[in-house]
């Protein structure tokens, strides 16, 4: 069998990267299931090098060196708060790496046709292929000798892949661009759409029909330069669209995204491989990105399109007023405290204060008191994003909960301390049917008896998003850097 060694190490890469998903599942194999993805897609790119279409061995190795260094500087200065910020802009290289080979495999093609006729000879090639057909199909290289071998329904089922590989691309390219431009704080959080937005996207998709259509016609590559233009302006205009407490969900759809625009290149590549790996992230992608949206209890249709599916009306007056508390109070709270739930959130990731966090819990548990985690599914800006941070700082894995384990131990709880989250815990979600997170699962901290939130200031947070839960009776703002301040409260605890 012809490339029998890359078919079967592309079996193997397969199994080793369905083993990687698995395995990140759980925290105690993630470790082990991020070498079987590293080591998987060194097998890959190996089998590939050496099978259909291998060449270009110099330009490979030095495209392959520049990626590897790229990575590496990526891997030891990336802190782990840009980390939501750097999956999406890897996104966006996956959407463009679609569309390139798109235009690519169009160029393939005419040039193929282009040659064929040039020698008097059908192009696509009958299924009674002639002797000098074939003859001729075997002058080309590469991907060209791919398409020279093709039938007329398989050329028309290429041109359907390619279409789709750069409309799924562009889309996830300006769609992943801008996610992280709101990540990174560089583009407004804010939900901004232009004027007639929802029918500018159905107009713009109409209009990619339309190309699609003509194209496939045989109308010329003129029409999937347009249709490309109108899947950008499609990505850039949805995500403008999206507001920052939906960013999270917005990461893991753009996963997806990419996931379909790779298993595209594969198809038109012909490469098994990246149809299987395409599919495995796609499909996983958009699992999450249902369950997310259900623990938001949001519709992901109305998260996709932007601003469908929004409460309207004015919301809630919030009356009161924050009460500070310094680190003696805190201290003295958490002596006396039996139980304790700490609720972390994107602030503590910005202050890199996990490792003191872990600090806390052991002098707490050191003293015989029952210290847990409550994880919202979307805390921070990266579903999982709390876990890794407390797994990087030791903290003991049996004590990190999901909210609906243990949400309903708040009231039995002495103290909760919410670092550097708002949405997820706030009571608008439950009181406020006009409110942006209406209906939204949260972590009921204020059923404690004594609730602390460790926050930089009075401000709204990422969201915009007033929180209730800071002019309660029982809540006392620790305010100031979340790392300055645990290093200040850690002396005190006996």
């Amino acid at each position: 069998m012809d490339f029998g060694f890359t078919i079967a190490a592309y079996a193997v890469a397969a199994v080793l990267f369905i083993l990687s998903l698995g395995g990140l599942s759980n925290q105690e194999s993630a470790k082990r299931a991020v070498w079987y993805g590293i080591v998987g897609m060194a097998i890959a790119v190996l089998a590939t090098m050496i099978g259909p279409g291998q060449g270009l061995w110099g330009a490979s190795v030095v495209l392959i060196a520049l990626g590897a260094a790229v990575g590496y500087q990526l891997a030891t200065r990336v802190q782990m708060t840009q980390m939501p910020e750097l999956v999406a802009i890897m996104h966006s290289l996956v959407g463009l790496a679609a569309v390139f080979v798109g235009f690519n495999a169009d160029i393939e093609l005419g040039r193929v046709a282009t040659a064929f006729i040039g020698e008097g000879l059908p192009f696509p090639r009958p299924e009674e292929v002639s002797v000098e057909g074939a003859a001729f199909a075997k002058t080309f290289t590469g991907f060209a000798a791919i398409v020279a071998k093709k039938t007329a329904v398989e050329v028309n089922i290429l041109r359907v892949e390619l279409m789709l590989g750069i409309w799924i691309g562009a889309v996830t390219f300006t769609g992943s661009v801008i996610a992280y431009g709101k990540l990174a704080g560089r583009v407004d959080s804010a939900a901004i759409q232009l004027p007639g937005g929802h029918m500018l996207n159905a107009a713009a998709a109409a209009g990619s029909l339309l190309f699609a259509a003509l194209y496939l016609g045989g109308a010329g590559s003129w029409t999937l330069v347009l249709l490309t233009l109108l899947a950008l302006f499609i990505g850039y205009h949805l995500i403008m669209g999206i507001g920052g407490a939906d960013m999270p969900v917005v990461v893991s759809m753009l996963n997806s995204y990419s996931g379909w625009a790779a298993a595209a290149i594969g198809f038109s590549l012909g490469n098994d491989l990246l149809i299987v790996v395409g599919a495995l992230v796609g499909s996983s992608g958009a699992i999450l990105s249902y369950i997310m949206c259900k623990a938001m209890n949001r519709s992901f249709i109305s998260v996709i399109l932007g601003g469908f599916g929004g409460t309207g009306g004015p919301t809630q007056e919030v009356s009161g007023e924050m009460i500070a508390i310094e680190a003696e109070g805190v201290a003295a709270a958490l002596n006396d405290a039996d139980s304790v739930i700490i609720v972390p959130g994107y602030g503590m990731a910005v202050a890199q204060a996990q490792q003191a966090v872990s600090e806390l819990v052991r002098k707490l548990r050191a003293q015989g008191k029952e210290v847990r985690f409550g994880i919202h599914p979307v805390a921070g800006r990266l579903p999982g994003h709390m876990n890794v941070l407390l797994a990087e700082a030791k903290v003991p894995y049996d004590i990190v909960l999901e909210m609906d384990e243990i949400n309903d131990d708040f009231p039995e709880t002495d103290v909760s301390i919410v670092i550097g989250s708002n949405d997820i815990v706030n009571p608008a979600a439950q009181d406020d049917p006009n409110s942006p997170i209406a209906g939204m699962p949260v972590l009921e901290v204020w059923k404690a008896k004594q609730v602390f939130v460790s926050k930089r200031g009075q401000g709204t947070g990422y969201s915009g998003i007033e929180n209730p839960l800071f002019f309660k009776e029982n809540t006392r703002m620790f305010y100031g850097d979340a790392k300055a301040s645990l290093d200040k409260l850690l002396p005190l605890i006996d």
